[in-house]
């Protein structure tokens, strides 16, 4: 077994998919599912408790822009506290409904109406910044890193911590930009594709195992095995 299928085996590849939320068919309410999640994910807070969070939403069926705007903020409150958001429960409310509000009014509630007005990745970037005032770097990058084969124009740059699981895998070496990290990347995925997952898994995955070096709960000397 090679070194990619023992990572995706292991990490699993797309957060989305591990949250249920299905992007295979560019459908408007799959992708604002993950918009929300991606958010959700952005704080500094534990991905378990980022991912229970989602869940709370997704019983609460607070899964659309209209959706959350009607709740209000009392509500949203209680349902990030039940995930165990609590840190974050006052400013993400808020945050939300300003996003939504956004969303709403200058795009019809579909984020696919705002990737088609914008001209290209880096005026996509800052049309999902402009929305409320809770959109930064990092919900963008998660956010449109699960996109890159969906949305023409999310072309994100690799996160820091892809760039190390490459290395550490010894995909990536030497001095590289990380636009120059991507293309690699993508080449060695063509090279090695893995049968029922696709290359944003790919990346995933090795943000996974980028992160859990850094907090060296796993090393690196099972991917090694056969």
């Amino acid at each position: 077994m090679e070194q990619i299928e023992i990572l995706l085996e292991r990490l699993g590849g797309r957060y989305s998919s591990s949250l249920g939320i299905d992007l295979s068919g560019n459908k408007e309410k799959e992708i604002f599912k993950w918009f929300l999640a991606a958010k959700l994910y952005a704080a500094r807070i534990g991905e378990n408790i980022a991912s229970r969070t989602y869940q709370e939403f997704a019983k609460e069926n607070l899964l659309t822009p209209n959706a959350i705007s009607d709740a209000g903020w009392d509500k949203l409150v209680a349902v990030l506290d039940r995930g165990g958001y609590a840190r974050y429960d006052f400013s993400t409310a808020t945050k939300l409904l300003a996003i939504t509000k956004d969303l709403i009014e200058k795009y019809q509630g579909r984020l696919s109406k705002l990737e088609r007005v914008s001209k290209d990745n880096e005026d996509l970037a800052k049309r999902l910044k402009g929305l409320g005032k809770g959109i930064g770097d990092v919900t963008v990058n998660i956010f449109l890193r699960e996109l890159r084969d969906k949305w023409e124009k999310a072309n994100p740059e690799v996160s820091d911590f892809v760039v190390l699981g490459a290395r550490k895998l010894g995909i990536v070496t030497g001095r590289r930009s990380k636009k120059k990290v991507l293309e690699t990347l993508k080449d060695y995925w063509q090279r090695h594709k893995v049968k029922s997952f696709d290359f944003c898994d790919f990346e995933a995955a090795l943000l996974k195992l980028g992160k859990n070096y850094i907090r060296k709960k796993k090393d690196t000397f099972w991917l090694t095995k056969g």
